[in-house]
């Protein structure tokens, strides 16, 4: 696949030991998506510079699509802040300064980031400069940087760019970037050149088919005997085969692939985290039935208390607990509105605004009529939340 336009030539080598891991990590086993290359193509071809922002909530894949942009265009500059000890800007500078000073070095030139570097963003947008002096005609220097919200904010003086990001780019310089949501006036980015956002989350059809294509690629190498599993057929309360005169309700072949698939994709939400880690779990025989979902796959606990971490990294207000215990008793696709939340809890909507505005990344906001509704981005998640308050183990 390739998924941009002719650019610097450079080899896939010149990439870290950390980042060539992840790459091939997050890329392994990865489908469709071609919405999205296809949206980037036609950036790149109408504007002359500029930045592109994958925006999504957490498991919807935007690290896997960065990755899989990075294999089938090695000369991209690559970048990702969820490594442990890359989310500084101090590390982006050094780093990325050094891959971009290895694009224009000669054989044997010294290749030396000076101590002020990392000092703002003058000798990042000197190396951008000089590299866009250089390009010949449609070429492209793409930096992509995953994961910009797991950047260490307190890292760099209050109102500068995140990573220190230049505000203006020179002509064939792109930027490339992946997040999760966030409140618009909390961007931490003053841009002044051509800018599209992408947010997954308004792509619901195609996302549902690239998880179907993914379930169907994945179970040609990992065949499920369904019948053993109990697969139940979606016929009124039914919940298990046993004791059931059920051949007529089945039929042998894809007719039956095709119900896991569907119950499955519905289950998935659209989230790739979570098809990643359940899916596995269903086939290597973690759980008896094909739909029991306790306990969570130890990589999916794992992930959910990464989340818990960041809600409660300042602490947990009596507010927050209250505004946690309303939030996960919304069945699917129920949300409440900040002023039903206030009523319902009996406190100021000012501080529950304050809130959801600290976890706006694992929410996901819906207007309905004048208002925003929010609820947690995946039930599972908010299941998960929900389990740990009646253990009282949040308290």
């Amino acid at each position: 696949m390739n998924t941009s336009p002719s650019k610097i030539s450079i080899n896939f080598t010149l990439y870290s030991t950390e980042f060539k891991q992840i790459i091939l990590e997050k890329s392994q086993d990865f489908v469709g998506r071609t919405f999205i290359f296809t949206s980037i193509n036609d950036f790149l071809q109408r504007h002359n510079r500029g930045y592109f922002i994958i925006i999504g909530s957490p498991g919807s894949g935007k690290s896997a699509i960065l990755a899989k942009y990075a294999i089938a265009n090695p000369d991209v500059v690559y970048y990702n802040a969820q490594i442990e000890g890359k989310s500084r800007a101090e590390e982006f500078l050094k780093d990325v300064c050094t891959q971009l000073i290895k694009r224009i070095a000669n054989e044997g030139d010294e290749i030396e980031v000076p101590d002020n570097a990392t000092e703002g963003s003058w000798f990042l947008s000197l190396q951008l400069q000089k590299i866009s002096d250089e390009l010949k005609y449609n070429q492209k220097l793409i930096i992509a940087i995953d994961a910009l919200d797991a950047i260490e904010r307190h890292s760099q003086p209050p109102g500068s760019n995140l990573f220190y990001l230049p505000r203006y780019l020179p002509q064939g310089v792109y930027f490339l970037l992946t997040r999760r949501p966030f409140p618009k006036e909390k961007s931490g980015l003053l841009i002044e050149t051509p800018t599209q956002i992408l947010d997954l989350a308004a792509y619901p059809e195609q996302n549902r088919q690239n998880v179907q294509a993914y379930i169907r690629q994945y179970l040609i190498s990992n065949p499920i005997e369904y019948l053993s599993l109990g697969l139940t057929h979606r016929r009124g309360d039914t919940e298990s085969l046993e004791g059931l005169d059920i051949p007529h309700h089945f039929v042998e072949g894809e007719q039956l692939q095709e119900e896991f698939i569907s119950r499955l994709t519905d289950e998935t939400e659209n989230n790739f985290m979570f098809l990643s880690q359940i899916l596995p779990s269903i086939t290597e025989g973690f759980y008896s039935q094909p739909f029991q979902r306790q306990p969570l796959p130890p990589g999916l606990e794992a992930y959910y208390q990464q989340h818990w971490l960041k809600m409660t990294a300042e602490g947990l207000s009596d507010v927050a607990l209250k505004v946690i215990r309303v939030l996960t008793h919304l069945k699917n696709g129920e949300s409440l509105s900040t002023q039903a939340i206030a009523q319902t809890i009996h406190e100021d909507a000012y501080d529950i605004a304050e809130v959801l505005e600290d976890w706006f990344e694992f929410l996901v906001p819906q207007r309905i009529d004048t208002k925003t509704h929010y609820s947690f981005y995946h039930s599972s998640f908010r299941n998960w939340l929900a389990e740990r308050l009646s253990n009282k183990e949040i308290e």
